[in-house]
C-alpha cells in the first residue's frame, strides 16, 4: 500500500494515524504542495483531481479523499461500527468533519502556518474564526455526553476530527474554553501506537 501525503496536513495524518494504529504496513511517499507536487503529469494520472492524501492499494487502485480513504482502510476493523445506526452516526460525523469544521479550521490553519498569515490574507483568515468555534462548540457538547464522538468507543469519526482539533491553536482557536474536547484529546494520544503529526 502507498501514501502520497504532507506530514503536516491533518488530512494526509489521519490516514497516517490510522494505519499506525492498525499496525498496517504502507509506504509513504512525502508531497510538497507548495512546489507543485501534485500538479505534475504524473500526479495527476493517478488522481486527476490533483490533491492529497492518496492511497494506492495492493490492487493498484487509486483512492483519493481523506475520509473515503478512512472508511476504506477501517472496514473490519474496530474502528467502524458493526451496525447500522453506529455506522450513520460515523458517517455523520465525518461529512460534519469536512462541511463544518475542516473549511475554517484547517483553512485558518493553513494560512497562519503554511502562509504565515500574509496581510492580503489576514482577513479571510480572522472570518474563519467564527465558524471553527462554531463546531469546536458542537463537538464539545457531544463530548460532554460520551467520551468519544459515536459513544464509548474510538472510531475513524474520531480520527477525522482529531486531525485538525488538536492542532485547531495553529489556527487561532483556543481549546482551553472546550474542556471536554481537551479530555477526548488526551484520550486518543494515549492509544497504544499513537503518532504526532508531522
Amino acid at each position: 500500500m502507498i501514501i502520497y501525503g504532507d506530514s503536516l496536513s491533518g488530512n494526509c495524518y489521519k490516514i497516517k494515524l490510522l494505519c499506525e494504529l492498525l499496525k498496517l504496513d504502507y509506504q509513504w511517499i512525502e508531497v510538497d504542495i507548495l512546489a507543485g507536487d501534485t500538479k505534475t503529469s504524473e500526479f495527476l494520472e493517478k488522481n486527476p483531481n490533483g490533491k492529497i492524501p492518496l492511497l494506492i492499494t495492493d490492487e493498484n487502485e487509486a483512492i483519493s479523499e481523506s475520509n473515503a480513504i478512512l472508511y476504506y482502510l477501517a472496514q473490519q476493523t474496530a474502528f467502524f461500527p458493526s451496525t447500522l445506526l453506529p455506522q450513520t452516526s460515523c458517517l455523520q460525523w465525518m461529512f460534519f468533519e469536512q462541511y463544518s469544521h475542516e473549511p475554517y479550521i484547517a483553512v485558518a490553519r493553513f494560512i497562519n502556518k503554511y502562509l504565515g498569515c500574509p496581510a492580503d490574507r489576514l482577513s479571510e483568515y480572522k472570518s474563519k474564526q467564527e465558524g471553527g468555534n462554531k463546531a469546536l462548540a458542537v463537538m464539545e457538547g457531544r463530548l460532554q455526553k460520551t467520551p468519544f464522538l459515536v459513544g464509548d468507543t474510538l472510531t475513524i469519526a474520531d480520527i477525522s476530527l482529531f486531525a485538525y482539533t488538536h492542532v485547531a491553536e495553529e489556527g487561532g482557536f483556543s481549546l482551553s474554553q472546550y474542556p471536554a474536547i481537551q479530555a477526548w484529546i488526551n484520550s486518543i494520544k494515549s492509544q497504544e501506537n499513537y503518532i504526532n503529526i508531522g
